[in-house]
């Protein structure tokens, strides 16, 4: 079943709620203590920490301002909160204007990640991020 336009921006609007979602739960006043709130299964099973580990707690320090404590609780934060950020308003404008900039895009970006030297220094970071989450004890 190949991925088109349509499914990628639903994957993509579904994620971003959930990730919203997430992020208001763990903001709110309600839920101000999430240190002892595990989500991660594969830390959950081995007490290891899976390489995005930390994420959630990272994109909330982005929010407050702290850019400095979401780079050391876990790098892969930013990425997520420019991906909240942008993709919905991206996928408005290919709504709107009847285009399929985004989904362009993610074809584009697809066939650069299948080729092995950005597939292996994306591996390799991926990696060295998970060494460091199991280092600093997150």
């Amino acid at each position: 079943m190949a991925l088109t336009s349509n499914k990628l921006n639903v994957l993509i609007v579904s994620a971003c709620v959930v990730g919203y979602a997430w992020l208001f739960f763990h903001i709110s006043e309600n839920f101000t203590d999430f240190s002892n709130f595990k989500v991660c299964l594969i830390k959950k099973v081995t007490g290891i920490p899976c390489p995005s580990c930390g994420t959630t707690r990272g994109v909330v320090s982005i929010t407050k301002g702290h850019f400095l404590e979401a780079i050391q609780t876990n790098p892969f934060s930013f990425l997520v909160a420019i991906t909240m950020i942008i993709s919905p308003i991206w996928i408005a404008f290919d709504v709107i204007m009847k285009k399929r900039t985004l989904f362009n895009f993610y074809q584009k970006v697809e066939k650069q990640l299948i080729k092995p030297k950005i597939a292996i220094l994306l591996i390799v970071l991926v990696l060295l991020n998970w060494i460091w989450n199991i280092a600093k004890g997150l």
